[in-house]
């Protein structure tokens, strides 16, 4: 695996502390990681941006952002709305593509959820992803509608022939309710693939230094971590 594009369920659900999660378990396990962040939308200039927030948790990543637009909107509406040219997905793929060459792995995060457009013509991360042959890893909130959005992201790149790597619930609450709890049984069937970590409510708040050793307890093998994934379902069953 050389790219891994991550999307999410939709907005705040944890894509970017998930994104330097995994950055930070696999520059533990001694690979070189670069982050392109395919569209920043809603900061400024001078501002710090999500792939600049992932070397600040993960540490030592190459970095890349391809466009960047002052409102907080979707990046095709932002481009329209700021007179700027918009992101398409083949700049996407051609990116991620050139960072493979001299990287170990590539991190591709995304804006918003799968199909947020990029541009006018509807291009989207999963036609990055198509055009790179590259797994998805979806990042899903814990609680009551995750499900269905879950399954939908999931049929989605399915009916595309992309394959979903897998689920990391984005933020897992330090007192999770009853419907948590059961969607940590029900997230994988929802998408008919693993749970591959629970990044803690609250862990992009840590130091860099405890955040980089912790990350690998909070992802699965796959990822280079040690998450146990059926004693977390086990201690966390209803």
């Amino acid at each position: 695996m050389r790219v891994l594009m991550i999307t999410g369920t939709g907005t705040e659900v944890g894509k970017t502390v998930t994104t330097a999660a995994v950055a930070a378990a696999a520059l533990a396990a001694g690979r070189s990681v670069a982050v392109l962040k395919a569209a920043q939308t809603g900061v400024g200039p001078d501002e710090r941006g999500d792939a600049d927030e992932v070397a600040r948790l993960a540490g030592a990543v190459t970095t890349s952002e391809l466009a960047r637009f002052p409102e907080p909107l979707a990046p095709g509406t932002a481009a329209r709305r700021a007179g700027m040219a918009p992101v398409h997905p083949h700049e996407v793929a051609e990116a991620a593509a050139k960072l493979a060459t001299e990287h170990d792995l590539v991190l591709v995060e995304g804006a918003g959820g799968l199909l947020v457009r990029f541009d006018a013509a509807g291009g989207t991360l999963a036609d990055a992803a198509r055009l790179l042959d590259a797994p998805v890893l979806l990042v899903a909130s814990a609680g009551l509608g995750t499900l269905n959005i879950t399954e939908l992201t999931a049929r989605e790149l399915g009916s595309r022939g992309l394959r979903l790597a897998g689920v990391v619930i984005g933020s897992w609450p330090g007192a999770p309710d009853l419907a948590c709890r059961c969607n940590v049984a029900d997230l994988p069937e929802a998408a008919g693939a693993p749970l591959l970590g629970a990044l803690p409510a609250g862990a992009s708040a840590l130091a860099p230094a405890d955040f980089r050793t912790a990350a690998p307890t909070w992802l699965a093998p796959r990822l280079e971590g040690t998450w146990d994934a059926e004693a977390f379902r086990v201690r966390e069953a209803p």
